[in-house]
């Protein structure tokens, strides 16, 4: 190993050994470490950041497989979903508007409810959700309150995650869609993986490689007493 190559792999180390993830997961290139790991949104927790965009077809793909992933994860794992927004793309107009059909979704806490919905909509019939009036309809056509959806959508706090979106792409490095970022510290994509499906393997693999959040605050049974 040349003296170069032994410093950027010491500097890999590094870097991953910042998020606590063992380095020899990349061995087999499923995924990469970011070059400025980024902290966790909550503490105590294990984060996944999901990137997606509903015009996407690998986005599509992977929303399934990892939500039916996250359901069968303990409270310490965290799914977290960021909608593509790329700076001076062609596309940026549409991806704004889907991001803020997303963040106002959010908002009204109906993401999990209808996130796959969203998909089929845009992918499999076509529609176009880029306007508030098409939004908030389809909206109404799947049980969302009207006056509720139109608030949240024209809200300030909605307005700023849109803008904020294609800082966030910069800051977790995203250059492909689907990505998931685990830990702040490692992204794995459908290049990577050699499918969208794939990814939730990877994603499990890293996050069953970080310890369980709720480990750190048990207390140990002492003499077969229950903690205090």
């Amino acid at each position: 190993m040349t003296p170069v190559a032994r410093a950027a792999a010491v500097l890999a180390t590094a870097v991953i050994g910042l998020a606590g993830v063992p380095t020899q997961a990349t061995a087999d290139g499923t995924y990469a470490p970011l070059n400025h790991p980024q902290p966790v949104t909550q503490a105590d927790t294990r984060e996944v950041v999901e990137f997606f965009w509903y015009g996407c077809s690998h986005s599509q793909a992977l929303e399934k497989p990892l939500e039916d992933w996250a359901a069968k994860q303990p409270k310490d794992v965290v799914l977290r979903r960021i909608p593509a927004v790329w700076s001076s793309a062609p596309d940026q107009d549409v991806e704004r508007a889907h991001a803020r059909l997303y963040y106002t979704l959010e908002r009204l806490g109906q993401v999990d409810r209808l996130q796959l919905s969203v998909f089929q909509a845009v992918r499999d019939q076509g529609l176009d959700l880029t306007t508030e009036g098409a939004a908030a309809q389809w909206a109404e056509q799947h049980q969302v309150d009207r006056g509720q959806f139109t608030a949240a959508y024209e809200s300030p706090q909605v307005a700023q995650e849109v803008e904020q979106a294609p800082q966030e792409m910069a800051r977790y490095e995203v250059n492909e869609i689907p990505a998931a970022i685990v830990q702040g510290a490692n992204q794995t994509t459908p290049s990577r993986t050699g499918s969208a499906e794939q990814m939730v393997t990877v994603v499990d693999q890293l996050v069953s490689q970080l310890p369980a959040q709720s480990e750190k605050h048990q207390v140990p049974m002492k003499s077969g007493l229950p903690p205090k």
